[in-house]
């Protein structure tokens, strides 16, 4: 039985939840990142999901790191080649393998994403925000960076001025403001957060599986490879595609002006 992660599906949609309210969901000090793995993996080789949302139960969305594995990790006794390896091992893995799951992530944020946990919801390719949701990368009010690829991921998301105000500052922003930074697409009421997430992901996947994950995958190639190489890898999936039985059913469906049925 998980201690951290809910694993739900309702067809083509699986929904994590943190689920760790009395701690405020941190993603150290516990199973988080293994049971997030195993949820990945599980996830990526199952054609049947279409969409991730990503959302937690409690006060907040997460705290980011947990502040007693944090002093142990700072005690004599353990040594900087065990916290490199920690890291490596850890967030990092988190980061490297939510970030590049295939099928695309929703982060319905309901409470405060700090540190590590704005970060989490930087991995994921839309968010949206409750009204109660705050926003800090807070690292530096303890001394320490943004040891979990913070510092590439919230410069893509907002730009680098803003990014670096966060990042240097530790300050706080509310909801509004995350909006209005285009750190989140959208703030609902608390009690609309994960109707608008559910009913965002059924516009997604009432589209093709694997037109969504190689639309995501391209997407993901844009961030560091050249327009060309791009476009080469764009030429070969769409040949895929354009073989595909969802393919050959959606013009169909387009001819004879009736909705498309994708398996």
């Amino acid at each position: 039985m998980s201690d951290f992660l809910i694993y739900e599906q309702q067809g083509p949609v699986v929904t994590l939840t943190m689920n760790q309210p009395e701690k405020r969901n941190p993603l150290t000090g516990n199973s988080a990142v293994s049971e997030f793995l195993v949820a990945i993996d599980r996830i990526d080789v199952d054609p049947e999901v279409r969409c991730v949302i990503l959302t937690a139960n409690g006060p907040s969305f997460s705290a980011g790191g947990d502040i007693v594995e944090m002093k142990r990790q700072a005690s004599p006794e353990v040594q900087e080649m065990r916290i490199r390896q920690d890291y490596r091992r850890g967030i990092q893995k988190l980061a490297l393998s939510l970030f590049n799951l295939e099928v695309p992530v929703i982060a319905a944020v309901n409470g405060h994403a700090i540190g590590a946990g704005l970060d989490l919801a930087c991995m994921c390719d839309i968010r949206i925000a409750s009204t109660h949701a705050k926003f800090a990368e807070s690292f530096v009010k303890l001394g320490i960076i943004p040891g979990d690829g913070g510092a590439w991921l919230l410069p893509r998301m907002i730009g680098l001025a803003r990014a670096s105000e966060l990042a240097f500052t530790g300050d706080m922003i509310d909801a509004q403001q995350a909006l209005e930074w285009n750190l989140v697409s959208r703030v609902v009421a608390p009690e609309e957060l994960l109707p608008t997430a559910r009913a965002l992901a059924g516009r997604i996947t009432a589209n093709a599986g694997h037109s969504l994950r190689l639309t995501k995958r391209l997407i993901r190639e844009g961030l560091h490879t050249r327009l060309d190489s791009v476009l080469e890898l764009s030429a070969v999936y769409q040949a895929v595609s354009h073989k595909t039985p969802d393919h050959v059913e959606a013009v169909n469906a387009f001819m004879e002006k009736r909705a498309a049925r994708f398996e």
